[in-house]
C-alpha cells in the first residue's frame, strides 16, 4: 500500500486527503499500537501501521460539467433542425408542405462556415415561418456527395410541388447572394401538389448504396399526395 505525506508531517498523526469521490482519513499510528491491523509500512525506519478509512457522513460527490456549444451548435432557432441522416432529410423535406425550406451544408472545420453562421441564424429568427435544415458534411459526407456538394458553406431552396428551387454557395462577403434568394422565395405561396423534395436522380442514387429506403420514401410522398388532393 502506497502512502504519501506531506513534509513535515508530524509522526505519530493523521491527515485528511480529498480522493476523487469523498474524503478520506489516513491514520499513521506505531505499530505497537496498532496490532489487529492489516496493514503495515515502513516510514523512516520504523514500521507502523496504516489504516484508512472513509470520514463518516461525507457523502460521494459528483460534479457534472456542461459541455461547452461547438460554433454550429450555438445560436440555434426554433425552425432549425440538425439532419443525422439522408433518410431524415428526404422525410423532412417531403413533410415539409408548402412551407421554404433551406439546406445549409456545412463543416466543423470549415472558416467560412463559422464565420456565416450566425448571420444564418439571425435571418432565421427573422423568418420563423422558414424551415433550416442543417448538414454536417464529415458526418454525412457519402449523402452530400450524391447530392453534388463539392463547395462549403453550400445552401439548397425547396418548396412544396415546386421541389428544388436554387442551389448556390456563398459567405460573409456574398451574403447579399442568400439573402436575395430568401426575399424572392420566402414570400407566401401555394403550390398545388405534395413536396416533391430531391430529384428523382437523386433518391435513386441514395437508395443505391442504402442510404434510404426507396419505397418507404416513394410511400410517404403518395401519403403526402393522397392528403394533398383531399384537402384540397
Amino acid at each position: 500500500m502506497a502512502v504519501s505525506l506531506r513534509s513535515g508531517m508530524s509522526f505519530p498523526g493523521s491527515c485528511y486527503e480529498t480522493g476523487m469521490e469523498n474524503k478520506r482519513r489516513v491514520d499513521v499510528l506505531p505499530l505497537d499500537q496498532s496490532m489487529t491491523w492489516k496493514s503495515t509500512t515502513e516510514l523512516k525506519g520504523r514500521q507502523v501501521a496504516v489504516r484508512e478509512e472513509r470520514v463518516q457522513n461525507q457523502k460521494p460527490m459528483s460534479v457534472c460539467i456542461p459541455r461547452a456549444l461547438r460554433w454550429w451548435e450555438k445560436s440555434m432557432t426554433a425552425n432549425m433542425t440538425e439532419i443525422q441522416s439522408a433518410q431524415e432529410l428526404v422525410d423532412a423535406l417531403i413533410h415539409a408542405g408548402d412551407k421554404l425550406v433551406i439546406v445549409d451544408f456545412y463543416s466543423p472545420g470549415c472558416g467560412g462556415c463559422k464565420a456565416l453562421h450566425p448571420k444564418i441564424c439571425q435571418l432565421a429568427e427573422l423568418n420563423p415561418e422558414t424551415l433550416f435544415l442543417k448538414v454536417n458534411y464529415e458526418e454525412l459526407k457519402p449523402m452530400c456527395h450524391k447530392l453534388h456538394i463539392h463547395v462549403l458553406p453550400f445552401f439548397k431552396f425547396y418548396r412544396g410541388a415546386q421541389g428544388h428551387l436554387c442551389s448556390f454557395s456563398c459567405t460573409n462577403a456574398t451574403i447579399k447572394k442568400f439573402k436575395d434568394a430568401l426575399q424572392k422565395h420566402g414570400r407566401d405561396q401555394c403550390s398545388i401538389g405534395p413536396a416533391k423534395g430531391l430529384e428523382v436522380s437523386e433518391l435513386l442514387s441514395l437508395a443505391s448504396t442504402g442510404e434510404i429506403d426507396l419505397s418507404y420514401s416513394l410511400s410517404s410522398s403518395m401519403e403526402e399526395r393522397s392528403s394533398s388532393v383531399f384537402w384540397n
